[in-house]
């Protein structure tokens, strides 16, 4: 191993651009490349510090992620994890689907050493851009032997995937993990750990050879929300246009409208695969509610839809 360290950049606000200096909001995502935020980087550790190798994947605002964007990150992670030359692997990131592309790269590969996704508030062009520091700790944790399989960084604090959700649309300090916090901290470009590394996912099966890039391959998974004056209509006419997996986001302790619940009812009998998630940012829907659907162990909403995507994956389509 020559202990290398390869950046893969797919866009996102850290490589945003604005016109107007100091603009943090009118900018636009995926301006710069992976390789000019390296240059001029001062990492951690001089001399010493892995080289950095850098690679375009995409230059996407996040927002716009598909089969197609993550099917070609998750072959690229995947090559470079069988790269015996590679150290780790940090991914920039756009902030808005970081936090399901995260989970959908630690359920799809078995991930022997830290690939690690980051991001930034502020584009590239602020007075003040987080992005630089943010990659720098990116880069502290990709060399830490202790940092093994997929993990994010921002502002700091380090993430694991499942418990992962953005909860601001503008502070620097954007993510959270809800009742489990941080894995740790990077400071000075040292890990300080305050929790276990979490364990690796061993046997993604299948998914970790390939995942199709035409999204007309991925089972079609909705996400629906239920709130007061909830109906059925909106899952109706999705059982009639074809969907195979509906995730509910519930109220509360994950309970629905009844008339919601009642056309979620009606679509599981039709073969449509349901979950139940709740809208609530902490905690996990405790118990059994009264209806009765399959809940969605513990993920929020848009961890729960694709995790319900890959199963519906590696199952046959319903005749």
């Amino acid at each position: 191993m020559d202990d290398r360290i390869v950046v893969l950049g797919t866009g996102g606000t850290i490589a945003g651009g604005s016109a107007l200096a100091g603009d943090n909001v009118g900018y636009r995502a995926g301006e710069r490349t992976v390789q000019s935020l390296l240059d001029g980087l001062v990492v951690a550790g001089g001399p010493q510090a892995p080289a950095l190798v850098a690679e375009e994947v995409a230059q996407i605002d996040s927002k716009d992620a598909d089969a197609a964007f993550w099917s070609r990150l998750h072959a690229r992670c995947l090559a470079h994890l069988q790269d015996e030359r590679v150290r780790g692997i940090v991914v920039t990131h756009g902030t808005d689907t970081l936090e399901e592309t995260a989970w959908l790269l630690s359920q799809t590969l078995a991930c022997d050493k830290p690939l690690v996704l980051t991001c930034a508030m502020r584009p590239a062009t602020a007075v003040s851009p987080d992005g630089p520091q943010n990659l720098r700790d990116a880069i502290a944790l990709a060399s830490d032997a202790r940092a093994l399989g997929v993990s994010v960084v921002c502002a700091g604090a380090v993430h694991a995937p499942r418990h992962l959700q953005k909860m601001s649309p503008y502070r620097v300090d954007a993510f959270a993990s809800g009742d489990a916090g941080p894995i740790g901290w990077v400071e000075e470009g040292r890990l300080r750990l305050v929790h276990p590394w979490p364990g690796l996912r061993s046997d993604p099966g299948s998914l970790a050879q390939a995942l199709a890039a035409d999204n007309g391959a991925w089972p079609w998974v909705e996400i629906v929300l239920s709130g007061a004056g909830a109906n059925g209509r909106q899952v109706e006419a999705l059982v009639a246009a074809g969907v195979r997996g509906i995730v509910v986001a519930g109220t509360g302790n994950g309970t629905l409208h009844h008339a919601l619940e009642t056309a979620l009812l009606r679509a599981q009998r039709a073969g449509v695969q349901v979950r139940v998630s709740t809208r609530c940012p902490l905690g996990v829907v405790v118990g059994m509610p009264a209806h009765g659907l399959p809940l969605a162990d513990g993920l929020s909403p848009v961890k729960a839809r694709i995790s319900l995507m890959l199963e519906l994956m590696q199952t046959a389509p319903a005749p």
